[in-house]
């Protein structure tokens, strides 16, 4: 909740200075208990998003709300907090094009939710969507998530496996809310998957040609259930990792980040990457 009306503010369909709709409004229109829209508001408020949200009238936009721009002023900020509102602004224009390299694609699939409520909404209206993915291919060995110390083959199947179903599942959703635009819509919708042949160590986000958002997969050390034991693992939580925002135009520095990050994927899709299947 807190992430779609972060992305209103941030395109401006919530101006500054407007006031928010009232948190009846808000817990009707998303399903859930007032204290749910008290904790969205706060979270919103310490961002600068907000102001007055702890007190009985509704919220107002910030004068100058914290925008996640892009450029050499950007705050690097997690993956959720920046990634949404981009994508958002990014279908804003007619023709969209992302592309995208990960290990999920869970972050996409979340941030492409708030654009395709305004869709439905009759908020935008692209004439023609184009994303394409990269993700690890399901054949070879990941570097992570993995093992912290030796475990059975049969514990490091299931910790593949249980990968393997999160990138298939996400890929899956994203290709079909997507698609779906074709028949709702009337959007030429083109979205195409393909397999790397390594565990990417960053994740990269290009949008429109204009916009390059970069961030570091930081390994972690945590613990999971398989079946009835718990694994001790390394994993890279991608929604959390911080991104770093270029935009092409902000300077010799982001210009020139944006046209080489263009170019290192299209290299990477052109040569060693194959035909990714979404399906286990």
């Amino acid at each position: 909740m807190a992430a779609a009306l972060r992305a209103r503010i941030t395109s401006g369909e919530l101006r500054p200075g407007q006031r928010m709709p009232t948190q009846a409004k808000l817990a009707d229109e998303f399903g859930v208990e007032r204290g749910a829209v008290r904790q969205a508001l706060r979270i919103l408020q310490s961002e600068h998003l907000l102001t007055n949200a702890s007190k009985g009238a509704p919220a107002t936009v910030a004068p100058e709300p914290g925008r996640a721009a892009t450029g050499p002023g950007a705050v690097p900020q997690p993956t959720m907090v920046t990634l949404g509102p981009r994508v958002a602004a990014a279908f804003a224009a007619p023709h969209v094009e992302i592309d995208a390299l990960c290990l999920t694609s869970v972050s996409l699939t979340l941030a492409i939710g708030e654009p395709l409520r305004q869709i439905h909404a009759g908020r935008m209206k692209p004439a023609k969507v184009v994303v394409r993915v990269l993700l690890p291919s399901r054949d070879i060995p990941l570097a992570f998530p993995t093992p912290v110390d030796d475990a059975s083959d049969d514990l490091d199947v299931q910790l593949r496996r249980r990968w393997l179903d999160q990138r298939n599942a996400q890929g899956q959703v994203l290709r079909h809310n997507l698609l779906a635009l074709r028949s709702t819509h009337d959007v030429d919708v083109q979205v195409t998957f393909r397999a790397l042949p390594f565990t990417p160590p960053v994740k990269l986000y290009l949008l429109n040609g204009t916009e390059a958002l970069f961030a570091y997969y930081t390994l972690t050390r945590s613990e999971v259930e398989i079946g009835q034991r718990h694994l001790e693992m390394y994993d890279a939580p991608g929604i959390q990792s911080t991104l770093f925002a270029f935009e092409q135009g902000a300077g010799l520095r982001d210009t020139t980040f944006v046209e080489q990050s263009h170019v290192w994927f299209n290299a990477l899709w052109e040569t060693i990457s194959s035909e990714l299947t979404l399906t286990t």
